[in-house]
């Protein structure tokens, strides 16, 4: 008996009708789902915040955890003198407490927020649209996006769970009419997040 040999792409002739390499970067057929465009061109002010958590780049990180544990804070934003009348420097996030100082095995008393923050964020303008926080926390890979004044003054920081409550908010019936078990067996343990 004959060894056979698989068929490969290289085997087959070129009058074959199959997808080239390039084919592979082509879109991919989704359906379209309707979607109110006009809600991507509302300005920020419409999606509800808090006031951020404003720190200077001196605090340890062991005040700053705390406070962000205490207040339900993902991030603190850190500014010159610590205010909310300074222009913003850096933001510390959950991500860095886990990436920069546990992951590391530093102790979170003996560090301050300059050495584990990241400086000079990316920010949004008070006036911009709601695109623009979705297109930085897509591409950018932003949890946390923070809003500036004029003069480059903290006013807020958007969390993804903001912009996730307000989609919610803006489409009740599609989100909210779900039904409850959505397909899963009846009786699954809860361990685990």
């Amino acid at each position: 008996m004959a060894p056979t040999t698989p068929q490969t792409n290289f085997d087959l002739d070129p009058g074959d009708d199959l997808p080239q390499d390039d084919s592979y970067f082509d879109a991919i057929d989704r359906p379209r789902f309707s979607f109110d465009a006009n809600l991507l061109k509302e300005p920020l002010t419409v999606v509800p915040t808090r006031p951020p958590l404003v720190f200077r780049a001196d605090a340890s990180v062991k005040t700053s955890m705390q406070a962000m544990q205490q207040r339900h804070r993902g991030c603190i934003l850190v500014t010159q003198d610590g205010t909310l009348r300074s222009p913003l420097t850096g933001i510390f996030t959950e991500r860095d407490i886990l990436l920069r100082v546990i992951d590391s095995g530093r102790n979170p008393a003996d560090v301050q927020l300059w050495e584990v923050m990241t400086p000079d964020p990316e920010s949004l303008p008070f006036d911009a649209q709601l695109a623009w926080v979705l297109n930085r926390m897509a591409i950018g890979g932003y949890r946390h996006v923070p809003v500036v004044d004029a003069n480059g003054w903290p006013t807020a920081v958007l969390a993804v769970r903001d912009v996730v409550e307000f989609l919610v908010e803006s489409f009740p019936a599609e989100i909210l009419n779900l039904p409850p078990d959505l397909g899963r067996k009846k009786g699954r343990a809860r361990d685990g997040a």
